[in-house]
Formats: structure tokens, sequence, C-alpha cells
């Protein structure tokens, strides 16, 4: 067996494993200086309230669900909220703008891709040759080429970070918007059935009015009724009538608002037989505070865009270090077409380029300040957002319980008016009163009737307000 110096052995084997992990430690090195160049996005801390100040105790969660305005029991409203998620220009242009963030992410990602592009090429060229003739041929020449950015400083990487978040906080959009669009569609859809309501409210009180004066003035003929009893219920006749025509005004602008928000014009929508007291009251209410934030879209949202400013500043930062570009091609050229693709005629070239940044005048100083100030600017709207997003579910349960005790008060008021009114009808008869009372009893009926009818419009809109604020059963797929 040969024998083999010992100090060569150790040189090669110890000179391989030296180059080995010097590029280990190299590779290493660059890897980590990619993943330090820009903060580690963590979720800002907001502490939420243990318990919802609104919220009586012993009150079990009720978070709606996906299909929240299917607890109303309203067949035309199922149908109006089908036809917005169809057809409503805004929810139109959500998706679209969230398919413009996906093409805009699509288009950031290819720079961690490889450019390749194919070429073919023929020139005709006229040389003088070495016995100083002109000698003319033409030169055929397809070839292959390729480029690669290295991307050592994360820079690519920050940069398609960015737009997948942006491209998240769209879908958040959309949602934020597909939910203020169906709530105003149920929110206005039952202020046209309240309005319709109250022009009722008030034909039928214009009708008994009418039937009062109608049988003052045949007292008046027989001698038992002054013309002073006549000429105040004429006021009152009048008045009522006078108040109808804005009640008329209002519901149609209703219908016409409701047209918009469903996609239609307005002379093609006209509501059903529907009213507010054969509307179902569902059962809605919120679980703990902290878990709110995992149902609102748009506190996703605003995380979301938060999450792509941080990517920013790591890619401000990556902007003050040097790219390196691979550039390869591979082809042929020759003078005859038939042996353009002959190996002998193969060609290549490799190159490689850095490109270090040393003076620009102040743009990546201010493009980094920018990123900084960018994300600042965004915590706080995020810090808004969630705290807006607390009081918004406050404030509808609120909302939802005063206007519904103030219902039931209001429905007590209107049967103790009626009742007055039916007495006074009576006495006004037997002659024991003056038209006066009776007017004043009628005055109070109308009134109690039409302040029940905006009482009930403004307890179904605190619930849709509720559904609104609990993210109308939308959940984060982040928090699973």
């Amino acid at each position: 067996m040969d024998s083999v110096p010992a100090g060569s052995s150790h040189w090669n084997r110890g000179g391989r494993t030296r180059a080995g992990s010097g590029w280990i430690v190299a590779v290493g090195a660059l890897a980590l200086c990619a993943c330090t160049l820009g903060p580690q996005y963590q979720r800002p801390t907001i502490p939420a309230p243990l318990v919802w100040k609104s919220a009586p105790e012993g009150t079990s969660a009720a978070w709606p669900s996906s299909g929240w305005w299917h607890g109303f029991s309203s067949r035309q409203l199922d149908q109006y909220i089908a036809q917005a998620q169809r057809a409503n220009d805004d929810i139109a242009a959500a998706i679209a703008r969230v398919r413009e963030a996906k093409a805009q992410a699509q288009i950031v990602g290819a720079a961690l891709q490889p450019a390749i592009a194919a070429n073919a090429s023929a020139t005709r060229q006229r040389t003088l040759a070495a016995d100083g003739n002109l000698s003319t041929h033409t030169v055929y020449s397809p070839q292959l080429s390729a480029a690669y950015e290295l991307d050592f400083w994360g820079r690519n990487r920050a940069a398609l970070d960015s737009a997948q978040a942006t491209l998240a906080a769209g879908r958040y959009d959309r949602a934020t918007v597909e939910l203020t669009v169906l709530s105003a569609v149920a929110s206005t859809y039952f202020e046209a059935l309240a309005l319709r309501a109250r022009a009722g409210i008030a034909r039928r009180n214009l009708a008994d009015a009418r039937q009062i004066l109608d049988g003052l003035r045949l007292e008046q003929t027989a001698g038992t009724a002054d013309a002073l009893d006549v000429a105040q219920q004429e006021t009152a006749v009048a008045a009522l009538y006078a108040s109808i025509p804005p009640l008329e005004q209002q519901l149609r602008q209703s219908v016409h608002a409701l047209a918009i928000l469903i996609g239609k014009t307005p002379e093609s929508v006209e509501l059903a037989d529907a009213t507010l007291e054969a509307l179902s009251e569902p059962t809605v209410w919120p679980g703990l505070p902290s878990e709110l934030l995992a149902r609102r879209p748009d506190v996703a949202e605003a995380e979301a865009r938060l999450i792509a400013a941080n990517a920013d500043i790591a890619q401000a930062r990556a902007a003050f270090f040097p790219s390196i570009e691979l550039t390869a091609s591979r082809g042929f050229a020759s003078e005859a077409l038939s042996r353009a693709l002959s190996p002998a005629n193969a060609v290549f070239s490799l190159g490689a380029a850095l490109t270090q940044p040393i003076f620009e005048g102040g743009a990546l100083e201010g493009q980094a300040a920018y990123a900084r100030a960018r994300y600042t600017e965004l915590l706080a709207g995020y810090h808004k957002a969630v705290i807006a997003a607390l009081a918004n579910v406050e404030d509808a349960l609120v909302a939802v319980q005063q206007t519904g005790e103030e219902a039931r008060r209001r429905k007590q008021a209107v049967a103790a008016a009626r009742r007055a009114y039916e007495i006074a009808q009576a006495q006004l008869r037997a002659g024991t009163i003056n038209v006066l009372t009776l007017l004043n009893t009628e005055s109070a009926l109308f009134a109690a009737e039409d302040a029940m009818a905006q009482v009930a419009l403004s307890h179904f809109q605190a619930l849709v307000a509720l559904f609104n604020a609990l993210g109308g059963g939308w959940r984060d797929a982040r928090e699973g």
C-alpha cells in the first residue's frame, strides 16, 4: 500500500472542512441579517375590560351568526339582503379592490423568482476582411437568458410580506363593507316600515277627527253646538291632514335609499304588506369583551395594515445595503440559419453585478423615516379601532335595553290614551264635556301612537347596531 504523507492528508481534509464551514457561516450570517433588518411584528397589547359595563349579571353569550338578519323573521328582508349581496355597488367595489391587491401581491412576489426570457435575432453585417475586401454576412443568434436578484437583505421578501398583508387588509375591508351595507339594508327597511306605520296612524286619526267634525256640524245645524266647537275641530283636522305629506315624503326617500342599497332603480322597489309588529326580536348578546376583537373585520383590517407598515420598515432598511444580481445567457450564433442550433456554434455568458447606494440625496433616509412614521400612524389607528369597537358594543347594549324599556312604557301610554279618548267621545255625546277636552285626548292619542311607532323603529335599529358592533357573525380565521 502506498503511503500518503500525514501532513498532506490532514491539510486536504482540513482545508475542505474549513472552506465548507466558511460558506455555512457566511450564508448563516446573511440569513441572520435578512431576519434582523426589520423589526419583528408583535400585536400591540390593548387590555380589554373583563366585563361589559352595560350587561346585566348572569346574561349568557349569544354571538350573532353569519345569517344574523334571519332572526327578524322577515321574508322580504331576507330577499333584500340577498339582492344586496348580489348587486350592491359598494360590495362589488370592495371585491374589485381585493382582486387588485391580489394582483399587486403577485407582481411584488415575482421579484423573488428568476426572470427567464427567450429571444432570437438576425443581424446583417458588412465587415472589412484581412485582404482588404468587404464581406457581407448575416448572423443568426437564438438565446435564452435568465436573471436573478439575490435577496440577501430580505428587501424583496419584506415587499412581498407588505403586499400580502395589504391583501389581507383588503379582504377584511370587503367584510366590513358587506356588514355595513347589510346593516344599512335592515335599518333602512325598518325605517320604511315605521314611516308607513306613522302615516297610517295619521290617516286613522284624521278619519276619526273628520267623523267628529261631521257630528259637530250636524249638532251646529241643530243648535246644540256652537261655531267655536266646529272651528276648533276643523283646526285639529287640518293639522292631522298636514302631518301626512312629510311622512309620505320620508317614506318614499327611505324606499329609494333601500333601492340604492340593493342595486336597483328607485321605481322598481315597493314594500310588501309588513309591519314592525310582525317582526321577531332576535336573541343576541356579547360574550367576553376580549373575544370581540376576533369578531370585528375592521379591527382585523387595522392590524393587517399595521403588519404591512412593519414590513415596509424592513424594506426601507434593506434599501441601504447592496443588491446583487446574477445573469446568465445560453444560445447559438451562426452565419447560416440551417446551422444556427449546432453545438459547435453555442455561446454563453455568466455575470454578476453588485450595486451599493452611495449618495441619493437623502432619499433612502427619507423613505426609512416615512416608513417609521407610517407605522406610528397606523398603530394609533389600530388602537382607535379597538377602543371604538368596545365603545360601539357598549352603546348598542345601552340602546337595546333602553329602547326596549321605552317601548314597553310607550305601549302602556298608548293604551291609556286610547281609553281616555274613548271616554271623552262618550262624554261628548252625552254633553258632559266640551269639544276642547276631546281635542286634548285626541291629540294625546295621536302623539302616543306616533311616538310608539318611532320607539319601535329605534329598538329594531338598536338591535341592528348591536349585530353590527359584534361583527355580524364574522370570525377572524387567524383566531381559529
